[in-house]
């Protein structure tokens, strides 16, 4: 049967509506890893808006002309008529085994009154009400009763984790191995509708837990009727424009034609416009037949962007303040940081709906039911909830009169998440929020007031960044370094340490959930060492301070500090010592590097000593351990990590030169130099080098190299680098090379740090264009991944991390001071 019935759904929507893709995913909110809202596909209106996790968070907007309403933001919805809910619905109690049940436990005559009684969901996550499953396998049976039988729109309503298979009635209507991350809408098959009966029928589930969270939810709905199905027009989409700060869709929606622009100001070299959690949305309306015509707007923002799951109370409210019509939501509950983890949304602090006073909009607050047609009906759109699950914050801008010279209006959209970090048991406010007098109402008036410059500074930071990757890399460079920019600084946190340290903290986004993950911090530096190396600092403060402190012991920097959002200590459940510290080091000698002195380093230099001693004694041959590639196990004798181990101490010796220490310097530098002609040794395998020493007939992207060559420390000779090269264009794949011999599979961020070790334009391209390749036909719709295989595109794993900053290594190359 077809797995994913909405899946399907938007793929025939993609048909209809077909535009070129740009992106595997549009971003469209983008400022830290909860506030992040984008579209995954290449019509605005081919599906609904979602968090980078995949969880809908719809936004949506229409656009009235002379009476005739269009769509041009977000898919058509569809409403539900619960007919069992699931526990995000109502709490339903329900029959469940844990041992394996005997032969027919899934029909409905089966006799299961010595089976135990639970209420749903059945989870390990002990933080969630619902019934405790810490088995591997779970049976349950759950008795529903119908009034009607005539249901050919019957869809069952389910999330699990991991494999599962769902029964009708004893008829088969779900099979589906691996896992869900939300609710999923599935057809209910013919055969399985004809069992139905009035009065009590049986759902059967068979749930089993391979590994990690555990969870089993279900039950049935019907698609209810639209009562404005046929009421709108979708808009056609002529184009879409991606720049660093703004995504720009164009449409005709009849007689007039319409841009709609999302802007993140993600300014990095401004860190009170960047820490602002305030994104624009503009609308630009002009005819397009020479006459004028009445025009209205609608913007529509759900209360899933303040909440982790739909099933959450949530309260809103709409009032003026500083010259602002306001609309703003959140939980009731309000657990401030209180979850932690990797698949999980906000649901504490308030999600902002603004627009200026001046322009005489009408908000009110519906059902989500009642949203769009509050706007297409002839009733004066009002109020209908204050509280509740899933409503929607309504927006209705008359623009008037339009003629072919055009009105332009726009919308902000904000969130205070009130605590964004727990740094070491210290709750801290975001950076922005510097004292009491700093509300999220006075930044929404700021940012309106300064509207027309920050769009005006973003036109003009797009087009030098664009100029720039494309004069350094070529054109699919350099939109692959637009793909990359807001995707990259959005999964971190800006905030501000106890001691008054920039703290510039990731989420290791769908590979673990970790905080300020250091082996994320490397592949992600390129990108803040060309634009701000405060924010390089940011990144490494934390990891400073748990050596420094004493909370952290180990003779080699820490792995991470936590799990998202608390930054209390590293969870991770083994060092990576060689990874980590030759990460720190490094980063540490190219921030000194880019500001021209080794103040930072000075400040930390104890710690990166004790760190370079390790390199020294453990680094060239490294032994049985994980490096950042973790996912493909541990190895020893890691030809790449040992190059990490020698670029490492290399950079140590020039800190120390820079310092007037020339007796250290002297010292680590003829050892990292004696150390190369013994590599390039043990690594030799003829016309190239191998993936560990002494292993041959296998091969590595020798991606830590880069590091010798950007920093000048001119320890490999350039041989290394063109055998290598020249050796990597015969195992080219059509979505890229390789990461090594052992699988087909590859990191991007890693392609191009590699290409730039090419000494001339056509072997960069060839490594780089087959990611471009990736990047715009890769099947998978998420925010970037960048761990992907090689001979279909498809994502491996991972996705919206921040490490695609390291498609600027080429840009650093040519700018950081040599």
């Amino acid at each position: 049967m077809n797995k994913v019935f909405g899946i399907a759904a938007m793929l025939l929507t993609q048909q209809l509506y077909a535009q070129q893709q740009q992106a595997p995913a549009y971003p469209l909110i983008t400022h830290d890893p909860y506030f992040s809202v984008w579209s995954a596909t290449d019509n605005l209106t081919a599906s609904t808006t979602r968090h980078w996790t995949g969880t809908d968070q719809s936004l949506t907007g229409l656009v009235k002309v002379d009476g005739i309403t269009y769509r041009i933001l977000g898919a058509k919805g569809e409403n539900y008529e619960v007919l069992a809910g699931s526990s995000e619905d109502n709490p339903y109690s329900t029959q469940y085994t844990e041992t394996a049940p005997a032969e027919g436990w899934q029909n409905e005559k089966f006799d299961d009154t010595q089976w135990q009684t639970g209420t749903a969901p059945f989870t390990n996550d002990k933080s969630i009400k619902g019934t405790q499953w810490l088995s591997r396998e779970i049976w349950v049976r759950r008795t529903i009763t119908l009034t009607d039988t005539n249901l050919d729109n019957l869809l069952l309503k389910i999330n699990h984790d991991d494999n599962a298979e769902v029964y009708l009635n004893g008829e088969l209507i779900y099979s589906y191995v691996g896992w869900l991350n939300h609710m999923q809408y599935f057809p209910v098959s013919e055969a399985a509708r004809k069992k139905l009966k009035k009065g009590k029928n049986v759902l059967a589930m068979h749930c089993t837990n391979t590994q990690g969270g555990a969870w089993l939810d279900a039950g049935l709905v019907k698609i209810a009727k639209d009562a404005i199905t046929g009421k709108i027009q979708v808009a056609t989409q002529k184009d879409v424009i991606i720049t660093a700060t703004k995504t720009a869709y164009t449409f005709t929606a009849g007689k007039v034609d319409l841009t709609l622009t999302f802007t993140s100001p993600l300014l990095l070299n401004d860190l009170d416009l960047l820490s602002r959690p305030v994104s624009y949305i503009t609308y630009k309306v002009q005819s397009n037949d020479g006459a004028v015509h009445d025009v209205q707007l609608y913007f529509g923002a759900s209360s899933t962007l303040a909440v982790n799951t739909p099933s959450q109370e949530v309260t809103a409210q709409q009032y003026t303040r500083e010259g602002l019509s306001i609309l703003k939501t959140g939980t009731v509950a309000q657990p401030v940081l209180e979850k932690k983890g990797d698949d999980l949304r906000i649901d504490w602090g308030y999600l902002y709906v603004a627009v200026p006073a001046v322009a005489n909009a009408k908000q009110y607050i519906t059902k989500e039911v009642e949203a769009m047609a509050s706007f297409v009906g002839k009733g004066a759109p009002k109020s209908t909830a204050n509280t509740g699950k899933q409503l929607v914050l309504n927006t209705i801008i008359p623009l008037g009169k339009v003629d072919a010279a055009g009105k332009e209006q726009m919308i902000m959209l904000g969130y205070d998440d009130l605590y964004s970090i727990q740094y070491f048991n210290t709750n801290l406010k975001p950076w922005w929020k510097k004292d009491a007098s700093y509300t999220i109402e006075k930044e929404l008036s700021k940012a309106a007031t300064d509207y027309s410059s920050i769009i005006e500074r973003c036109r003009i930071f797009d087009d030098a960044l664009y100029t720039d990757t494309r004069k350094t890399g070529g054109e699919n460079y350099a939109k692959l370094c637009v793909l990359g920019y807001r995707q990259s600084i959005s999964a971190h946190k800006l905030v501000k340490s106890p001691d008054g340290e920039i703290l510039f903290l990731s989420k290791e986004n769908f590979s673990n959930g970790c905080i300020n993950t250091v082996d994320v911090t490397y592949p992600s530096a390129p990108l803040y060492l060309v634009y701000n190396p405060d924010l390089m600092k940011g990144m490494l403060n934390g990891i400073f301070y748990f050596s420094e402190s004493g909370k952290y012991t180990q003779p080699y920097a820490a792995h991470d500090l936590g799990t998202y959002p608390l930054a209390n200590g590293q969870v991770y459940g083994e060092g990576m010592p060689v990874e980590e510290s030759g990460n720190m080091i490094i980063l540490t000698a190219a921030i000194a590097k880019a500001e021209g002195n080794a103040n930072y380093a000075q400040k930390h230099w104890k710690t990166l000593t004790t760190w370079a001693e390790y390199l020294l004694k453990e680094g060239f041959d490294p032994a049985n351990q994980l490096c950042t590639d973790d996912f493909a196990g541990h190895l020893a004798r890691n030809a790449n990590l040992s190059v990490k181990a020698i670029v490492g101490l290399g950079c140590y010796a020039m800190l120390a030169d820079q310092l007037g220490d020339n007796v250290t310097a002297q010292k680590y530098r003829q050892a990292a130099k004696e150390m190369v002609p013994k590599w390039m040794q043990l690594a030799d395998d003829g016309d190239h080098y191998t993936l560990a020493f002494e292993n041959k007939g296998t091969w590595s992207q020798k991606y830590n190299l880069v590091w010798d060559k950007v920093l000048g420390l001119d320890l490999f000779p350039a041989v290394v680098y063109e055998k290598e090269i020249k050796y990597y264009l015969t195992r080219q794949q059509p979505f890229g090379l390789p990461l090594d011999s052992r699988k087909g599979y590859t990191k991007s961020d890693w392609i191009l740090w590699t290409a730039a070790l090419a000494n001339n334009q056509s072997d960069f391209n060839a490594l780089v264009d087959p990611v471009y390749k990736y990047a715009t036909g890769t099947p998978t719709r998420v925010p970037l991944s960048d761990w992907h295989e090689t001979s279909d595109g498809k994502m491996v794993g991972f996705q919206a991390r921040s490490v695609v900053g390291g498609y600027f290594m080429q840009l650093l190359s040519i700018t950081i001071k040599k």
